[in-house]
């Protein structure tokens, strides 16, 4: 059997990938066709799992969109069975508001801690546990080391983790993450000009994604699933994705 120098050079990318933490399990496929023009910045056209995903935050309208963006993932992401477990120092969530998204507050476990490192090692811990589907943590400081420590964990487990650091005003110290974002809250979109806040609404800023295409997307949600529209591709070097920072 002859194999073309096109097929050894595809499954080579595709093993690279695959040892980087690059997986497409449990609900990427639907997650994929959900996300529109945005999969397309993500290796092969496929969103992360199994890995960590970073969102910085600055203000409360910040996390508040942070909040409902990640939402509409783990929806995605969880289908009708997937359990997720949510932890922070102080929870500002309303555990019926996840209906907007399709969730289900029964299959999420919160914890809340307060002490940094209690939080941390309850997320490495979290991540380990494969019969979870999600992981999410509210911490606002993680080295390097931490952030390798996390990304190490799913790599084992395959549980999709996102990070969500609210306190973020200066510059970000280098993490191990796959991704990083910026979700910022836009004015609803309405339909047919009917009074109401209108459809949720986001500029979602990708801004670093290991082997991918950083970029920007307005970014509604609507009837159950993502809406999503690219603004601007961000100018990038694939050296830099290799390590994110």
């Amino acid at each position: 059997m002859v194999v073309s120098r096109n097929d050894i050079i595809l499954k080579l990318q595709s093993d690279i990938l695959r040892l980087q933490g690059f997986k497409q399990e449990r609900g990427s496929s639907s997650l994929n066709s959900g996300l529109g023009s945005l999969v397309n910045a993500f290796p092969n056209s496929t969103f992360p799992t199994g890995c960590i995903h970073e969102f910085l935050s600055d203000s409360k309208e910040s996390s508040a969109a942070t909040t409902a963006f990640i939402g509409g993932l783990v929806n995605m992401l969880s289908g009708t069975s997937g359990v997720t477990v949510w932890i922070s120092s102080g929870r500002k969530l309303f555990p019926p508001a996840l209906a907007n998204f399709g969730l289900h507050p029964e299959r999420f476990i919160f914890i809340d801690l307060k002490k940094e490192r209690d939080l941390l090692w309850a997320m490495d811990e979290a991540l380990k546990c494969e019969a979870l589907t999600t992981v999410i943590g509210e911490i606002d400081a993680v080295t390097f080391t931490e952030s390798r420590r996390l990304q190490l964990a799913v790599e084992q487990s395959n549980v999709t983790g996102f990070l969500i650091r609210n306190t973020v005003r200066n510059k970000v110290a280098t993490s191990a993450c796959v991704s990083r974002w910026r979700i910022t809250s836009l004015p609803g979109e309405r339909l047919d000009d009917l009074p109401g806040i209108g459809f949720p609404k986001w500029q979602v800023e990708l801004l670093r994604i290991r082997n991918g295409k950083p970029g920007t997307w307005e970014v509604s949600w609507r009837q159950g699933g993502f809406d999503t529209h690219r603004l601007q591709e961000t100018p990038h070097d694939i050296r830099e994705h290799r390590m994110l920072g």
